[in-house]
């Protein structure tokens, strides 16, 4: 059976030190849990302060996002090698915050999942229908067509830590 996973997706709240304390006290407050993967993910400001705080426990530190492409002209967009580079270890992808707000696709989840996967970080690939398709009863249809669209092209070796 798998050990359940519990993802703390800190948003965009929280400046460093804010992040830090926050970090300081998960430590602490988690130091005895046992049974339970856990993770946060900082914004990409703290990630790095944030992995230094939890460094000996067992809490791992995510990104939010990556980009698909190692590096470029993309404005605003982090590459999975710079969450690596800070200490990530694993990335959230396809949130539906960022389908709705910052168009992200299918084929755009699957070219970020590519990014996580070429430098080791453990994607978790987020999928979930609208209020209005949950009521539109089309919601296996919608996460059928993420999982297909997002994973499409990779073999269940390169997804079996997904």
């Amino acid at each position: 059976m798998r050990r359940p996973f519990i993802a703390g997706n800190w948003k965009m709240h929280k400046t460093i030190g804010e992040c830090v304390q926050l970090a300081k006290l998960l430590k602490v407050k988690l130091a005895d849990s046992h049974g339970v993967d856990v993770a946060v993910c900082p914004p990409f400001t703290a990630i790095a302060a944030t992995v230094e705080v939890l460094r000996g426990s067992r809490i791992r530190v995510g990104g939010q996002t990556c980009h698909g492409e190692a590096s470029g002209a993309f404005t605003g967009e982090v590459a999975a090698e710079m969450l690596a580079n800070a200490g990530a270890t694993l990335v959230i992808l396809g949130h539906s915050e960022r389908r709705q707000y910052f168009a992200e696709t299918d084929e755009t989840v699957n070219g970020r999942l590519a990014g996580a996967l070429r430098v080791g970080l453990r994607p978790i690939v987020c999928v979930g229908e609208t209020l209005e398709q949950r009521e539109a009863s089309k919601t296996f249809d919608v996460i059928e067509r993420q999982v297909r669209g997002g994973l499409c092209g990779f073999s269940a070796a390169e997804l079996s830590d997904l």
